[in-house]
C-alpha cells in the first residue's frame, strides 16, 4: 500500500463518516481555540502593564517603605501603612532637594462616597500632587489638573475622572461646581478626558485631590509611596544612592526603603505573567487530553464499523504496519483539520477580545500557538494507536465474515 494510497483511503473514511468526523474535529477544535484565547489573556495583560510602564520613561524610581532584598514587589506590603518608619511630606521635600532629582510625588490612595445634588456613588481617591500629570501626560475635557500647592497645603480641590463626571453632572460643565466628599466639600477644577487605564489608575473613574487633604481625609501622617523622576538616565545610579543615603540619615540609619527602577519591575511582572499564561495554557491543554480520548473512542467503533473492509485488505496481502498506518493517518488527519480550525477559531476570538477591550493588545505567543498544533496532533497519534492496532490484529475471516 503506497503512501499517496493510504492518504486517500484515509480522506475516504474522513469524508464517508462525516458525523464521527465532525464530532472529533470540533472536540480537537475546542481544545485548541481555548490554549490560543486563554495565553493572549495572559500574553495581552503583560504587554498591557509593560506598555504602561514603557509610556513612563525610563528615568523613574518608585520608592516605597519596607525592605525588600529581592527587588521585587514585596516592599509594596511596606506601602500599606504597615512600616515602623513611613514616609513623610518632610522625607518627600528632603528628596526634592537632590541634584539628581526633577521632581518627587507622593501618593495616598483610599476610598469615598461622593455626593452632588442627590446623586452619590463610591469612588477611589488618589491623593497626590500636580507633578502626576507631567509623568502620566494626563489629558483634561475641561478645567486644569490639580493646581502647584505645597506639600502642607490642604485646599480642597479635586479633579474627576471622566465617568464620575457624567453620572453626576450629565452634560453640564462640572469645573467650579462643589461636591461632598465624605464629610467634606470639594471644588471640581477640572475634569479628565475619557482615557480608560493610565499607570495602573482607571481614569474615567479616578478623583484626584491633594495629597495634604487626602492625608487629612484619612487621618494619616505618611505617604503610601513615592515616584521620583530623575534628571536623566545617566543620573539613575546617583539618583538612588541619594534617595537611599537622604531617607537613610532621616530613618536614624535605618536602611529601611525599597528602591525600584522600571527595569526591576517589569523583569518582576514578566515572570509573574509567564508563569500565569504558562498556566493558563496548561489548564486549556486539559481539554486536548480530554479530546484525545474521544479520539480514541471513536475511532474504536470506527474499527468496528469497517471490519469488513480491514478484512479486505488484509486479504489482498496488506500487512498489520499497513493497516495501522491506515488508521493512524486518519486519526492524525483528523486531529490536524480540528488544529488549523482550532486556530482560526481562537484568532477570532481574540480579534473579538480586542475589539472589546481595545486597550489590551491581545495575542496568543507563538509558542502557544506551536504548542496546540503539536499537542493535537501529538494526541490524535497517541490515542489512535490502541484502536489502529485493535483493527490490525483482526482475523481477516472472521472479519469479512461480519464478525
Amino acid at each position: 500500500m503506497r503512501l499517496f494510497d493510504r492518504n486517500q483511503m484515509a480522506m475516504t473514511a474522513v469524508v464517508r463518516y462525516p458525523l464521527r468526523s465532525s464530532m472529533l474535529l470540533v472536540a480537537i477544535a475546542i481544545g485548541v481555540a481555548a490554549v490560543l484565547v486563554l495565553t493572549s489573556l495572559g500574553e495581552g495583560a503583560r504587554l498591557y502593564v509593560t506598555n504602561q510602564f514603557n509610556s513612563l520613561g525610563t528615568h523613574l524610581l518608585f520608592v516605597m517603605p519596607g525592605k525588600n532584598e529581592v527587588g521585587g514587589l514585596g516592599g509594596m506590603a511596606g506601602s500599606l501603612g504597615g512600616s515602623p518608619r513611613p514616609f513623610t511630606l518632610a522625607d518627600v521635600r528632603a528628596l526634592g532637594r537632590s541634584p539628581y532629582i526633577d521632581t518627587t510625588t507622593p501618593m495616598v490612595m483610599g476610598g469615598a462616597n461622593i455626593n452632588y445634588q442627590g446623586l452619590e456613588r463610591d469612588i477611589g481617591v488618589l491623593g497626590t500632587t500636580h507633578t502626576m500629570q507631567r509623568l502620566f501626560e494626563y489629558e483634561m475635557e475641561s478645567g486644569r489638573f490639580l493646581p502647584e500647592l505645597d506639600l502642607d497645603n490642604a485646599s480642597p480641590v479635586c479633579v474627576i475622572g471622566d465617568t464620575i463626571a457624567r453620572e453626576l453632572f450629565g452634560n453640564a460643565e462640572p469645573v467650579g461646581k462643589w461636591v461632598r466628599m465624605g464629610d467634606r466639600r470639594v471644588r471640581v477644577v477640572g475634569a479628565l478626558a475619557q482615557g480608560g487605564q493610565s499607570g495602573g489608575h482607571d481614569l474615567d473613574e479616578a478623583v484626584f485631590v491633594p495629597i495634604a487633604f487626602a492625608m487629612q481625609m484619612y487621618n494619616r501622617e505618611s505617604v503610601m509611596r513615592m515616584m521620583v523622576e530623575v534628571t536623566s538616565d545617566e543620573a539613575m545610579v546617583k539618583a538612588k544612592k541619594d534617595v537611599q543615603d537622604i531617607i537613610r540619615a532621616r530613618h536614624f540609619g535605618h536602611d529601611d526603603i525599597t528602591i525600584m527602577d522600571q527595569g526591576t519591575i517589569l523583569n518582576t511582572f514578566n515572570k509573574i505573567f509567564l508563569v500565569l499564561t504558562s498556566t493558563l495554557g496548561g489548564i486549556a491543554a486539559i481539554s486536548l487530553a480530554v479530546a484525545g480520548t474521544l479520539i480514541m473512542n471513536v475511532m474504536l467503533v470506527a474499527v468496528s464499523q469497517r471490519t469488513a473492509e480491514i478484512g479486505l485488505l488484509k486479504a489482498l496481502g496488506a500487512r498489520r504496519s499497513q493497516i495501522i498506518g491506515l488508521f493512524l493517518t486518519e486519526a492524525i488527519m483528523l486531529s490536524l483539520l480540528g488544529a488549523i480550525v482550532g486556530v482560526l477559531v481562537g484568532y477570532a476570538a481574540i480579534e473579538f477580545l480586542r475589539y472589546v477591550y481595545p486597550l489590551v493588545d491581545f495575542q496568543a505567543p507563538d509558542w502557544a500557538v506551536v504548542a496546540a498544533v503539536l499537542t493535537a496532533v501529538a494526541s490524535g497519534l497517541l490515542f489512535g494507536i490502541m484502536p489502529a492496532r485493535h483493527a490490525a490484529d483482526l482475523d481477516p475471516v472472521e472479519a469479512l465474515a461480519g464478525n
